[in-house]
């Protein structure tokens, strides 16, 4: 099949046919959310050894013939960085697709720096220097220009051979399992939900504002959230963070007085006035506490276990030439440290590999193994 641009319903059944029989295919997006909550897909780059095509999803009443192809178990998606691909996707399908095969995790577990870009790991692995235009191009805008057209296809172009050797090497260094391990987490449907209770999490300056003020900002946060979802709006044009946390110390009980607040007065915000008084009147009541964690702090003894401990993780990264902080992040080394057991030093593969280690330099009774 020939490289092509999918606008017509024919065509594109036409072209997952083609799709079905492989065992992976090479995936990319295109979209735009500057305008919206939900991102808009605007283009679907997909390619095997035979096919690249570019899949028009504004031209085309439905992709759904697509999605059957990209949601199958059989067949495996590989995606460079994958998470904001795969948000799209849950959005439309309320999940992720799966299995995916992350280039940009598989890269770093085969020794290249942990958030490698998609054209630094072409140039290495194919020679291939791919030009930087059209990184900020309205997706949305037709006709598609020839050349951005053709830098969209080059995303999956040469995303072909980056895979094919990135899964040798993986094969050759024993860390096929570790991947499948990592892109596993990646496809956990929990990672796509925005739950409008934890959307105050995004308002980092609610960490210092006194308890009872943080439940009303949690209220604020979640009727933000809903009434963004609601009107498909980026949060922002609902009501700016500052506004929330103005409205949540001057604890407004009427529309009138919650018009007072600078930036309280948009459209979503006149239209649910009443919504946001009964979101402050209803964190009001609720009993105050610290929503926010305490950054953890480590006594003497503990900056002490937490220096030995990075020395050995560093020792062991560089025997396995691979990052150190891949290997064991600091937050998984403080979860260690706190006896937290759910960090991910103490499943899966890193467990095997240097969790038992060092959950035995922290004294923690699940290590089985004696340190070397």
């Amino acid at each position: 099949m020939e490289e092509s641009l999918i606008q017509d319903l024919t065509s594109l059944t036409r072209l997952c046919a083609s799709l079905r029989d492989h065992p992976w295919i090479a995936l990319d997006t295109e979209f735009m959310r500057t305008r919206t909550y939900y991102a808009r897909l605007c283009l679907v780059q997909v390619a095997t050894p035979e096919i690249i095509a570019c899949v028009d999803t504004i031209a085309l009443p439905t992709i759904e013939p697509l999605l059957e192809i990209i949601y199958s178990p059989d067949v495996l998606k590989v995606i460079h960085s994958a998470r904001q691909d795969l948000e799209v996707f849950a959005d439309i399908r309320g999940t992720p697709p799966a299995p995916v095969f992350d280039t940009q995790i598989a890269a770093s577990l085969c020794g290249y720096d942990d958030q490698i870009g998609y054209g630094s790991l072409v140039e290495s692995i194919t020679g291939h220097k791919l030009p930087k235009l059209h990184t900020r191009a309205d997706w949305e805008a037709r006709p598609l220009p020839l050349d951005q057209l053709h830098y969209a296809e080059d995303d999956v172009r040469y995303l072909r051979d980056v895979y094919q050797l990135l899964a040798q090497k993986l094969e050759g260094l024993g860390r096929t399992d570790w991947l499948r391990e990592e892109c596993a987490a990646l496809t956990d449907p929990g990672l796509y939900r925005n739950d409008a209770r934890e959307a105050f999490r995004r308002l980092k300056q609610g960490q210092s504002l006194p308890p009872a003020t943080q439940m009303i900002l949690r209220e604020l946060a979640a009727w933000r959230e809903l009434a963004a979802q609601k009107h498909n709006l980026p949060r922002g044009w609902v009501a700016s963070d500052a506004a929330l946390v103005e409205t949540a110390l001057a604890t407004p009980t009427t529309v009138e007085a919650l018009g007072q607040i600078a930036g309280m007065g948009g459209s979503p915000v006149r239209k649910g006035g009443e919504e946001i008084v009964h979101a402050i009147q209803h964190g009001l009541t609720m009993k105050p506490e610290r929503l926010w964690e305490e950054p953890r702090r480590l006594d003497r003894g503990q900056q002490a276990l937490y220096e030995h401990l990075q020395t050995r993780v560093r020792a062991i990264a560089e025997q396995m030439k691979i990052s150190a902080t891949l290997l064991a992040p600091r937050r998984e080394l403080l979860k260690l440290i706190a006896g937290d057991s759910s960090g991910s030093l103490v499943r899966g593969w890193r467990r095997a590999v240097i969790g038992e280690e060092l959950m035995q330099l922290c004294g923690n009774p699940a290590a089985t193994v004696t340190a070397s």
